[in-house]
């Protein structure tokens, strides 16, 4: 399964991020292609933050499964997947550059991650693994979603 933590996957990530411009066109969903970028930014930031995040009910529910579910294959995310609300952008414009340089470096700093689990609001307690394995996840994802 493919991983942010390999240097050949952030490399393929970094170099379709580089595609992206402002005539870039979501294939679904409602994000142009600036609030992509910035809901990956601060989406990768958060992941590599020390935060600490507490586990939701529903996610004590569900959030084993929804993973398993998730991390089963190397199949794409399903489309309009839900966010959590912190990471929907409600700008419509700003500047593209500047997100996909930022994006692109914190794709980078994959390459020094170190914490040995992440607690994910929905997922629970996840391995670094995991961590790796979801956020190329999430990455590709939305980058198949601007034909990237």
């Amino acid at each position: 399964m493919k991983t942010v933590f390999d240097k050949t996957t952030r490399d393929e990530l970094i170099s379709r991020i580089g595609t992206l411009n402002e005539n870039s066109k979501n294939l679904w969903g409602k994000m142009n292609v600036y609030q992509g970028l910035k809901h990956c930014t601060l989406w990768d930031e958060w992941m590599q933050s020390d935060k600490d995040n507490k586990q939701v009910l529903v996610g004590r529910l569900f959030g084993r499964i929804a993973l398993k579910k998730v991390l089963k294959d190397e199949g794409p995310l399903a489309r309009n997947t839900p966010t959590l609300s912190e990471f929907r952008i409600k700008e419509n414009m700003g500047d593209i550059e500047a997100e996909k340089k930022k994006w692109i470096a914190l794709i980078g700093e994959y390459a020094h991650f170190s914490r040995p689990f992440f607690v994910h609001p929905f997922f629970g307690k996840m391995t670094r693994e995991q961590v790796g394995q979801v956020a190329y996840k999430h990455a590709d994802h939305h980058l198949r979603q601007f034909n990237a």
